[in-house]
């Protein structure tokens, strides 16, 4: 899903609101992936703890009922994802979102049965730490070698990484694939349909 426009200008327009210095739109696009709080003080390094709450809550209003940005999901995801959970995959999500924002993304767009588990940044560890996906490799009883990691940005493949589980990288998120690159994705793809295309090659592989 490409929220990124909103979370800019909704990150951007609170912080405004308090008065405490605007990030830049690139600066807010790197920090995409990591829970708030943690975020925030990479984007104001030594904000108060009082300052970053009410930055987080302020962000979250701006976010949820302010801002009216368009949140679409990226050409080819709702299909590829159907199409995967038809086929028998397990999908998962692991999220720097916290339960609320994964639920209210969820409804939007009916995507929620498709996924066995879903874990979010506040009940659990913050991205890059490797717990969020120990947890769901545990819930569900798969090993991280038969699992797949499949993120945009540093901190999702850096969580693989140190969970030895492999990763696919996608260009057109929120980090360049040169940075991307650092952390040895096993496949990069430019378009998400690219990734059912590439498992079904695999599936036929092992059956020759």
């Amino acid at each position: 899903m490409d929220s990124s426009t909103r979370i800019v200008s909704s990150m951007q327009s609170a912080a405004k609101s308090l008065s405490l210095r605007v990030p830049t739109s690139e600066a807010v696009r790197d920090i995409i992936g990591l829970s708030l709080e943690p975020a925030i003080n990479i984007l104001i390094p030594g904000i108060s703890l009082a300052d970053n709450q009410q930055l987080c809550a302020a962000y979250s209003e701006h976010y949820r009922y302010r801002d009216q940005s368009a949140t679409p999901l990226y050409p080819g995801v709702e299909c590829t994802l159907q199409s995967l959970h038809a086929k028998g995959y397990l999908l998962a999500v692991a999220t720097g979102k916290g339960r609320g924002g994964i639920d209210r993304v969820f409804a939007q767009t009916g995507l929620g049965p498709l996924f066995v588990t879903s874990r979010g940044a506040d009940e659990t560890k913050s991205k890059p730490d490797p717990l969020m996906l120990r947890q769901i490799l545990e819930q569900t009883g798969v090993s991280a070698q038969q699992a797949l990691m499949i993120g945009d940005t540093s901190y999702d493949l850096e969580m693989a990484q140190r969970t030895a589980m492999p990763s696919i990288a996608v260009s057109y998120g929120m980090h360049s694939m040169e940075k991307l690159r650092s952390y040895q994705p096993i496949l990069e793809v430019d378009e998400f349909q690219q990734i059912e295309t590439w498992l079904d090659r695999q599936m036929e592989k092992k059956c020759e």
